[in-house]
């Protein structure tokens, strides 16, 4: 029996694979990952996996931007792999920080958005994709937890899939085998105590003059464990959709 080989680019220290875990579990899959945050700002020196040894690509968030470039030269040789493993038509899902990273990768500008958007706030699903067998059927409204201040560009050719009015581009679909998400649906209890700790929450509003999508870190823990459970499973259908063909 071959094992589905997932590979994830982690750009946190202590951030742990997050939700999908389970999923990982169920479908047997074989672990591996490239810990970014390893490596000390200026330093290009890292080393990747061979695309063919990769099945499925995870893309997890981080505190840089894509435009890091002089301070993160391994974002150059990223952004290359990512881009080379989507031609490839292999399955990618990027979350945050990740989903820029897909875009940027495809082309696409990744920039600061209006707001800062930080805590737990409602997504709706386009409804012009509405039944499309073609594309991932994201639901008419979710909360998610969300943590960004760069947005991503929808890239040429892709497709938008959800919205809100802190920032217009929620999540897109490249081909069949690529989603990226602006939030972060893999949010366990224990992500969101790390992404609390360390002046994190600090670091993220510093500057900030608007504060209409910022919430407080007592609003952001004081939710129910059910809070996290519908974002979890739409990343898990999200999983199942880029996978469908190679699983089956």
């Amino acid at each position: 029996m071959n094992h589905l080989r997932v590979h994830y680019f982690q750009h946190i220290a202590n951030e742990g694979l997050g939700s999908p875990e389970a999923w990982l579990s169920k479908n047997q899959a074989v672990v591996t990952t490239t810990e970014f945050f390893e490596l000390k700002q200026k330093d290009a020196n890292i080393i990747l996996p061979a695309h063919e040894d990769v099945d499925l690509l995870i893309i997890m968030g981080g505190g840089m931007s894509v435009n890091d470039e002089d301070i993160y030269p391994w974002l150059i040789a990223e952004k290359k792999w990512i881009r080379k493993f989507i031609d490839q038509g292999k399955p990618v899902v990027g979350l945050c920080l990740g989903g820029q990273l897909i875009a940027n990768s495809l082309g696409a500008t990744v920039a600061k958005n209006n707001v800062k958007e930080i805590g737990w706030w409602s997504v709706h699903g386009k409804s012009i994709n509405s039944h499309r067998s073609d594309v991932f059927q994201f639901p008419d409204t979710i909360t998610v937890l969300s943590w960004h201040g760069d947005t991503f560009e929808i890239p040429k050719g892709a497709i938008w899939l959800a919205e809100n009015e802190a920032c217009a581009n929620q999540a897109f679909q490249y081909g069949e085998r690529v989603l990226g998400f602006q939030f972060h649906p893999e949010i366990t209890p224990a992500n969101l105590v790390m992404f609390l700790s360390d002046n994190g929450y600090e670091e993220m509003i510093e500057g900030v003059s608007k504060l209409a999508y910022v919430q407080t870190p007592e609003q952001i823990v004081q939710v129910s464990i059910k809070q996290f459970y519908p974002a979890n499973q739409l990343l898990e259908l999200a999983l199942d959709y880029v996978t469908r063909e190679i699983m089956n």
